[in-house]
């Protein structure tokens, strides 16, 4: 049943379908253990990645607010080398960025061969908020679709594997966490008044994320819906797919110099 998070091109995407509280047969102890021996193979296939240095992981995260993106982050990357990982946080553009077309302040950030790049929000802030908020004409957001595409098609073209998760909670859920947020002293730093009109836009942001999974999900760039109440059934699915993901791209150490079995190291 976990394959149904898996969106198939193609299909249009409803979010009511996908149940945030769904956790197959886990509890939290054995999720935890599985993500942990899934996270040393991860581990593994990283330090092969970076060493082989022909091909690089792009994952995408994207979320309402107290969706889990910094706490995922954080916890699927615990122990990776992080010599080979980057990790961008889009926020909002900048006058200069927004002299340009919306992928410019992107592209350099897209992962180098070798490298996994971890995108904290992304380029699908342009069909996202841009939508929702009309910052500008929908002729200009509808065609992003297609620019979207086309750019991860470029990426993928020149060698690089993209994932995308949607970390999907209810909109109870999002109400708790911020209600901790304003609890918790230790917390009120992580909550912003800004994000309550956005919780009242909840619906329109249903819509706009339903039109970018179901238009921008590709074979060479396919989205997750990944059912987030949970943080520990979060952090199992996407390390899980991580997991395979590397596995299918096989990467493998590079071969040794000729001769090495000849050397002797002078005292």
């Amino acid at each position: 049943m976990a394959d149904h998070f898996a969106l198939k091109p193609g299909n249009k995407v409803k979010l009511k379908e996908f149940d945030p509280d769904f956790h197959e047969s886990y509890n939290k102890e054995s999720a935890i253990a599985e993500a942990d021996s899934l996270q040393e193979k991860m581990w593994d296939l990283q330090e092969k990645l970076y060493a082989q240095s022909t091909q690089s992981l792009l994952i995408v995260f994207q979320a309402m607010d107290t969706g889990g993106k910094d706490g995922a982050i954080k916890k699927v990357f615990e122990g990776i080398n992080p010599q080979g990982v980057r990790v961008t946080a889009f926020k909002a553009p900048t006058l200069v960025e927004l002299n340009h077309d919306f992928l410019w302040r992107v592209h350099p950030h897209a992962p180098p061969k070798g490298y996994i790049g971890i995108f904290n929000r992304s380029h699908y802030e342009d069909v996202l908020v841009v939508r929702v908020n009309n910052l500008v004409p929908r002729k200009i957001w509808e065609k992003r679709y297609d620019h979207i595409n086309n750019f991860e098609r470029l990426l993928a073209d020149n060698g690089t594997r993209i994932v995308k998760f949607f970390l999907h909670i209810s909109k109870d859920k999002q109400k708790k966490r911020l209600q901790a947020r304003l609890d918790n002293p230790d917390k009120n730093w992580k909550f912003s008044t800004g994000d309550l009109p956005v919780r009242e836009q909840w619906d329109d942001y249903m819509a706009a994320y339903e039109a970018a999974l179901t238009r921008c999900n590709t074979d060479y760039a396919p989205w997750y819906v990944v059912p987030a109440n949970r943080k520990w059934y979060r952090d199992l699915f996407i390390t899980r797919v991580i997991a395979e993901t590397l596995e299918d791209m096989k990467p493998v150490f590079p071969p040794p110099e000729v001769g090495l079995d000849k050397v002797v190291i002078p005292d």
